[in-house]
């Protein structure tokens, strides 16, 4: 849309400026206090009995009144503006600023173009509402032209039009020309300095918050509330703690304490700070908290993996009678998904249901990873089918999902369906399908894929990518080639490529490349457990017990401890948890005498316990003791004597599950009757009638 040029005006002809003014007339007071539509009714029409009227300042308070004051009346104040014959720069002011302030900016922006056809000159009071309107639609080419034609009437631009051409051009994604416009004032009030930081705010770009608000405070300008907010939204971003503390002590002694949004920013602030003890004993010391406060602190805890404590805060929630928003059940929907906590994420998913509330982008993705995460596919399925909208991650979020859950091939089938719909894969989507060939044994599959990468997508692989595809050749038993695909990385390989490579030496019996692994390992990670436990249990295999227990104790000099196998299991809302060989649980000994009795069951129907991953320096029996309580094998005697018979079990395990737990978990599934689904480090395991999905590919 161009806009004319504003003529010089001839002298104000407007038919209703002819009319004697009558400023003090009462009827101006009663106007500013009209409530209803029906009010302006009555008053218009006594003012057009009495001749009223035609007194322009009546005239304009009854439209002002309209426009501005009395809600749900812009259909009534543009019927007055019709009325009038020539209306004037303030009555077009008027309108503007109604038709923006009532959500129509596009009927702003069409009557400032009428205004200019016209030949009323616009003012500095119609700029900063035109340019409003112009921000809210996007339309950055009409607010560039508006800009020329401040430019040209010589209007400065300090104040409320310079404040709003930052705003606008910030706001449609011009950020640099915003700064051009902020840096070009003369003057800047704290307005200019607020409408720079929303811009950047809006644009993510916290870095040039942080370095702005140094130079405002290098210039010894006040800051408000909102200054103090952007900042501190940037300083969690950025995880600046030192500036972010330093805000707090200006809170603090400035005596702001009692600005509710501020407190909730400090409280988001020291969260992705990782000074979750800080932000809740800032949350706890707030008054009444709203939904905002909630979810800061809830969300605070889903980043830094306490999902338990985010749960935990949520029921909390829940008891204050406060009502989630979209970024609590967000967070909430995450903390289930880590937790593998599906009877509240579904009681998440039955309130969006009856509050009808819309299946976002965000709401859905989060939805359709926490099914996926809890092995429940077929409802992740369900609700991408049903999202509206989809981008690439809720894709890439269900490729994943089908491939944790062993349904590779499915997975490359939504893959291919995704380019069918047009929307291109990200280098995430291709660790995504990558992972669903290396579940299921694709290798061919997923040579051609990371061909295409480049190729086809212009995306250069990351160490993720290369992670995928060791781990494909090294499950497939291509050892030798998977380590020449490490040897020509154009990139230096991190330890969890080498990590891979050791695991897949210790189910084939690579012992040479397995010792060739550690090294790399030992330079990299010198302290994880794991990968000594590795090479040590590869020793014992292939029957070298002495190198074994040689490893083990260069572990104990060095002071490197296993990482103790730990399972979560929901059980009536409830998370519990269970570490191996632990008696701390409030019904341990119930627990463990559920597990003889669960064990002995199944040996009953012919499991043999194995013991190769036991200590091999332990007593045989002492070995199948160790064995028999890991931590699943505990989680899952709980559920068999908590849960109905016939419901299936959930269990999430912070390791891999180890081929006695696997070999004893599917007998149990067929002795009991029972669905159990273990999700582990690396993928889950959906055990029925005595199989697992994982077709021991594993």
């Amino acid at each position: 849309m161009a806009f004319a040029t504003p003529a010089t005006p001839a002298k104000n002809i407007n038919s209703l400026t002819a009319i004697p003014q009558f400023p003090d007339n009462p009827k101006t007071l009663i106007l500013q206090q009209c409530k209803t539509v029906r009010d302006l009714n009555q008053i218009h029409a006594h003012l057009v009995k009495t001749r009223l009227l035609f007194n322009p300042s009546i005239a304009e308070n009854l439209l002002e009144s309209a426009a501005l004051i009395v809600p749900d009346a812009m259909e009534y104040a543009a019927s007055i503006f019709n009325e009038i014959d020539r209306p004037d720069t303030s009555a077009y002011n008027v309108m503007i600023r109604g038709f923006t302030l009532n959500q129509s900016p596009l009927e702003s922006v069409l009557l400032y173009q009428e205004m200019l056809e016209h030949s009323v000159p616009p003012d500095e009071f119609t700029f900063p509402c035109i340019l409003k309107a112009c921000s809210r639609l996007g339309a950055v080419d009409e607010g560039a032209q508006i800009h020329a034609q401040v430019l040209k009437m010589g209007i400065r631009l300090n104040g409320f039009v310079g404040n709003t051409l930052i705003h606008m051009y910030a706001n449609c994604g011009k950020i640099k020309i915003a700064r051009k416009v902020f840096d070009g004032l003369t003057e800047r009030n704290i307005m200019a300095w607020n409408s720079m930081f929303a811009g950047y705010s809006k644009g993510g770009h916290w870095e040039q918050i942080v370095k702005l608000f140094m130079r405002m405070r290098e210039s010894g300008v006040g800051f408000d509330e909102v200054t103090l907010i952007s900042v501190l939204t940037a300083c969690g971003r950025l995880a600046d703690l030192e500036l972010g503390k330093w805000i707090a002590d200006y809170v603090e002694v400035n005596g702001m304490q009692d600005n509710g949004t501020l407190i909730t920013c400090l409280v988001d602030m020291y969260a992705k700070c990782g000074r979750l003890d800080v932000a809740r004993r800032l949350f706890d010391q707030m008054g009444p908290k709203d939904v905002v406060a909630w979810s800061a602190m809830i969300s605070g805890y889903t980043q830094a993996r306490e999902c338990k404590e985010a749960l935990d805060l949520f029921h909390e929630m829940q008891a204050a009678n406060v009502e989630p928003n979209e970024i609590t059940l967000v967070s909430v929907l995450s903390s289930c998904a880590v937790l593998g906590a599906l009877e509240t994420g579904k009681w998440v998913h039955f309130f969006i249901k009856k509050r009808g509330l819309k299946l976002t982008v965000s709401l859905g993705t989060a939805l359709v990873d926490f099914y996926a995460k809890c092995g429940s596919i077929v409802s992740a399925i369900d609700v991408f089918m049903k999202m509206p909208v989809k981008n690439v991650y809720s894709w890439t979020v269900l490729i994943q999902g089908l491939a944790s859950n062993g349904q590779g091939k499915r997975a490359l089938e939504f893959f291919n369906m995704m380019q069918d719909k047009n929307v291109p894969p990200n280098d995430v989507t291709f660790i995504a399908v990558l992972s669903a060939c290396s579940h299921v044994g694709l290798v061919d599959e997923a040579r051609c894929l990371f061909a295409s990468m480049s190729r086809d997508f212009d995306i250069e692989p990351r160490m993720e990518h290369y992670g995928c595809m060791v781990d494909i050749l090294g499950r497939a038993g291509l050892i030798e080639e998977a380590y020449q695909l490490i040897q020509n990385m154009p990139i230096n390989p991190n330890a969890v490529i080498w990590r891979t490579m050791l695991a897949s030496c210790r189910v084939h019996k690579n012992v040479e490349l397995g010792e060739e692994s550690l090294k790399h390992l030992v330079k990299l990670e010198p302290m994880h457990s794991g990968d000594y436990i590795l090479l040590s249990n590869l020793y014992a295999s292939v029957g070298r017990l002495e190198d074994a227990m040689t490893v083990r104790s260069q572990m104990k000099k060095r002071g490197i401890r296993k990482t103790p196998g730990c399972s979560l299991i929901e059980v009536d809302g409830v998370i519990h948890e269970f570490l191996s060989e632990d008696d701390v649980h409030a019904h341990s000994k119930e627990i463990y005498r559920a597990t003889e009795d669960m064990l002995g069951e199944i040996k009953y129907a012919g499991y043999v316990p194995n013991t190769t991953e036991a200590r091999f320096d332990a007593e045989e029996e002492d070995k199948e003791v160790s064995v028999s309580h890991h931590s699943e094998k505990l989680a899952i005697a709980f559920a068999l004597i908590r849960t109905p018979p016939g419901m299936a079990i959930r269990v999430t395990k912070n390791l891999r599950v180890c081929l006695d737990c696997h070999n004893a978990t599917k007998m149990i599934s067929k002795v009991f009757n029972r669905e159990i689904i273990v999700r582990d480090r690396n993928r889950f395991h959906h055990f029925r009638d005595g199989q697992c999905s994982c077709n021991d590919y594993w």
